[in-house]
């Protein structure tokens, strides 16, 4: 039997979309329904809502978060702020999901491009065949890298684990921090008073570097806002000040979902740049989520040094872009 494919919204699928993600191979922050529908009221008013379930005898095989913007599908979402999309599929569903999806696809735009697709996904297994069949031209490219570093039971067994020169040095900075200073890191989740908290987190974000603050308009202030808000009262979002004497000299945004931590953006106060601040109060998140007993942190996109001298070891994330 041809499994069913319908059109919903948020509202009307949410409940089931949250019991899904725990059987789906692709299962973080990024593609929970929270997260896309606070994306979709803040950017999504140049597209058009494509957000389908596929069923096969009333049960529901899986979900596609997908938007039309100038003709091309994407995923709801985009990569200034989404680190990770993927279709949400059941796990032994894919045989029925993907080529049902691809039927009804094969009636839309003639270009479907389907960004930030973790190397785990089955979509990477299973999308390029399918398009094929239905005529289109497949490309298949690394987008980005996002290290990941497994955590151990203990903050020494982690510092242990690093590189000689990098536990070296993680211990000589720390040491300097606490020569200059009565220092801790102080961490924030209460809905009520998160958003005077992130006008403190926009400010040193801002201040740390030019693209940072060209990056922080006032659009995606808001929407940080809210989705900080949001996922605070579900346990998810942790802003994280390192202070220096009471005073908040480095911020860092960490999601806590299901047994890792995220780290999703930071910044610091340059005046303090020469005690590595930035860099030190993610190695604080990393002690703060081997402590909430958590077996990965993840640094997210980009392949800055410093996520691999903490112990970051290289996963990719693939864009997949179909014409015809």
């Amino acid at each position: 039997m041809r499994p069913d494919i319908s059109l919903h919204d948020f509202d009307g699928l949410r409940e089931e979309w949250e019991g899904l993600l725990p059987f789906c191979s692709t299962n973080t922050v990024f593609v929970t329904p929270v997260w896309h529908r606070i994306w979709w009221e803040s950017f999504g008013r140049s597209s058009e809502l494509r957000l389908l379930s596929v069923r096969s005898n009333g049960s529901l095989l899986g979900i596609a978060p997908l938007r039309e913007t100038g003709g091309v599908l994407h995923f709801i979402g985009d990569t200034d702020v989404c680190d990770y999309n993927d279709f949400l599929v059941r796990q032994g569903s894919e045989e029925a999901f993907y080529p049902a999806l691809f039927e009804y696809l094969n009636r839309q735009p003639s270009r479907i491009e389907l960004q930030s697709v973790p190397e785990s996904s089955p979509t990477l297994q299973y999308i390029p065949p399918q398009g094929e069949k239905w005529g289109y031209t497949v490309k298949v490219e690394v987008e980005d890298v996002a290290p990941v570093a497994s955590l151990p039971s203990t903050w020494d067994a982690f510092v242990a684990s690093l590189r000689k020169k990098n536990r070296h040095e993680l211990r000589r900075k720390l040491r300097r921090l606490d020569a200059s200073g009565a220092f801790a890191q102080q961490v924030y989740q209460d809905p009520a008073t998160l958003s005077g908290d992130m006008s403190d987190f926009f400010r040193l974000h801002r201040g740390s570097r030019p693209d940072k603050k060209d990056f922080m308009t006032a659009e995606r202030e808001q929407f940080f806002t809210e989705a900080a808000v949001e996922l605070s009262a579900s346990g998810h979002f942790k802003l994280a000040f390192l202070e220096l004497n009471a005073v908040r000299i480095a911020g860092c945004i960490c999601f806590d979902y299901m047994d890792s931590y995220l780290l999703y953006n930071n910044g610091y106060d340059l005046g303090y740049s020469r005690l590595s601040v930035g860099l030190l109060n993610t190695a604080l998140a990393i002690k703060q989520a081997i402590e909430a007993g958590k077996r990965s942190f993840d640094f997210l996109r980009g392949g800055e040094r410093y996520k691999y001298d903490l112990g970051g070891k290289e996963r990719r994330v693939f864009r997949v872009t179909m014409r015809r």
